[in-house]
């Protein structure tokens, strides 16, 4: 089990992959086939649904599917994980987000988190977005860590825990390419002239994101690499002299 920083969660909120009914949920999902074999054969897409949560303002079931077009709420001590297309998510407890429609009826064209916080795995496609109140991460194939700050104004935090994403916010925009947690702060108010600041790697965990790597039949860089990192929120396996986060690299504005 990896280390790891937690700011305003707890440690059962970043154990969840740990639970009996999640390990027998994705098992079950992935040897029937997955998101593809569920379509077809008119089954549910979701893992595992712990507590309450709605699904377009009504009460979500275990046994619904949950489609492009849908918003979706978890209530206090409740989480959902879910298959879509060619992407999983684990949403936590007191989140909400809509899930916009792409090109076909399975394609998330944007994810837009409302509240709350999501970890996600996406596979290879066309370009894809999530979207807070204070930024935006263009995801091309990458496995991520969202999260919305209201104690802090609605301040958003985003990890590129691997791949590459084109990361913006207000007037900053980067391109971030990570192989280990390069981490942003989506700002309210400019910080020392940006928007887009460097971050630590907090509230999330290296199997939480190889769990949804998993459900959609990929893996993380890290365990590609067969290694990890520094996780320091910079996203580079080894750490050397002179390495920039990419927000850093940003013009003050």
């Amino acid at each position: 089990m990896t280390q790891h920083s937690l700011q305003g969660r707890h440690d059962d909120e970043v154990l969840w992959f740990q639970r009996r009914t999640f390990l027998q949920g994705a098992a079950a999902f992935t040897a029937m086939g997955g998101f593809g074999a569920a379509l077809a054969q008119a089954r549910s897409n979701i893992v595992e649904l712990r507590g309450d949560a709605l699904i377009n303002g009504q009460r979500l079931s275990s046994n619904q599917t949950i489609q492009t077009g849908d918003t979706l709420q978890t209530g206090p001590q409740s989480t959902l994980t879910f298959v879509l297309g060619n992407a999983a998510f684990h949403v936590r407890q007191n989140s909400s987000l809509t899930l916009e429609r792409g090109p076909t009826l399975s394609a998330v064209s944007i994810l837009r988190l409302l509240s709350g916080a999501v970890g996600s795995a996406w596979g290879k496609g066309s370009l894809r977005q999530i979207v807070t109140p204070t930024l935006t991460a263009g995801i091309r194939g990458t496995g991520v860590y969202t999260e919305i700050f209201g104690d802090q104004g609605g301040r958003s935090y985003f990890c590129n825990c691997y791949g590459v994403v084109d990361m913006s916010a207000g007037r900053d925009q980067v391109t971030s390419e990570s192989s280990y947690h390069q981490a942003f702060w989506g700002e309210v108010a400019p910080k020392d002239g940006r928007m887009l600041t460097p971050a630590k790697a907090i509230n999330h965990t290296d199997e939480e994101i190889e769990y949804l790597a998993k459900l959609i039949d990929q893996r993380t860089a890290w365990q590609i690499l067969g290694k990890k990192g520094v996780k320091d929120g910079k996203g580079y396996m080894e750490e050397k002299p002179g390495q920039m986060h990419p927000a850093q690299t940003i013009g003050k504005w």
